[in-house]
């Protein structure tokens, strides 16, 4: 039984994303989470869902932030310049630290539509000049704990008794919850840190307030900003069909941000100098297939 000084979350804002049919190779593409509310997001920048061909996303550079890639369907063909080559598949994940100087590529593989979530993560301003490094998480190795009408996969963070195999730099949780019809689980989170989510199947009710989202709907929910890492917070979940859900965490980075194309920092001087930097050599050579 829940204590009643546990902090019980419930949805603050939810909504459903716009989709561009962009065309090939570019399909479909739609922003899950806005970075014109970052600071509301916090540590959290933005999330985009996109289907694609090869071709969209080659060869280009990222400084000052991370990025956590989720295979929806398909095959991912990942490049960076240092060497790394992987190729992931539907409920892989790939965690990249850009840090000072990433440049890689993202690449459907072969004649693959692939369909991914892609969330950029923000560093805090004494992190944003480390070492660049990439981490596959892939679907057999992310723990699973199993329950009566359910199953929760683990990929960041302790959950439910699991630790999930990333390696954040700015640690995070990231949980993948399935649900059969009528199932009601609670999901336990620090108090502290801010949350969302993000339908993949089905209908679910979260919180005291029973608030129904279907898939495609996104939302941010409740927390104790002035909490503890170390208080438990409760969400209650119920699924009206068969459902399936992403649930991230993280503690809020209370910063300014400067964006710039594929450079998150700062200031407007970062952006610029982070430009200057890609023009001067400094992110290496290309990331391409030999």
């Amino acid at each position: 039984m829940s204590n009643e000084s546990t902090f019980h979350r419930e949805v603050r804002d939810f909504w459903y994303p716009k989709y561009n049919k962009n065309g090939y190779p570019h399909v479909q593409q739609g922003v899950i989470l806005n970075p014109e509310r970052n600071q509301e997001f916090s540590p959290f920048i933005l999330m985009a869902e996109d289907w694609y061909k090869r071709g969209v996303f080659s060869d280009h550079p990222h400084r000052g932030f991370q990025t956590v890639t989720y295979v929806v369907d398909g095959r991912l063909e990942h490049i960076d310049n240092a060497g790394g080559y992987s190729l992931l598949n539907a409920g892989d994940v790939q965690y990249m630290n850009a840090g000072w100087a990433a440049r890689h590529a993202e690449e459907a593989y072969d004649d693959d539509l692939i369909h991914t979530l892609q969330l950029w993560l923000n560093l805090p301003k004494c992190l944003k000049r480390t070492e660049t490094s990439y981490q596959n998480i892939y679907v057999e190795d992310a723990p699973v704990m199993n329950f009566e009408g359910g199953s929760i996969r683990v990929y960041s963070g302790d959950i439910a008794g699991v630790k999930g195999p990333m390696n954040s730099l700015v640690p995070i949780t990231m949980a993948e919850i399935t649900l059969r019809e009528g199932t009601e689980y609670t999901h336990i989170l620090p108090e502290n840190h801010n949350s969302f989510l993000y339908m993949l199947a089905g209908e679910m009710e979260f919180g005291e307030s029973k608030t129904k989202i279907t898939k495609t709907g996104a939302a941010i929910l409740s927390f104790n900003e002035e909490g503890s890492e170390s208080n438990q917070s409760e969400l209650k979940i119920k699924a009206k069909t068969r459902s399936k859900v992403l649930i991230y965490s993280g503690v809020p980075i209370r910063e300014e941000i400067a964006f710039g194309g594929p450079f998150v920092m700062n200031t407007a001087e970062e952006i610029r100098e982070a430009f200057r930097d890609l023009q001067r050599g400094v992110f290496g050579p290309p990331a391409v297939k030999e």
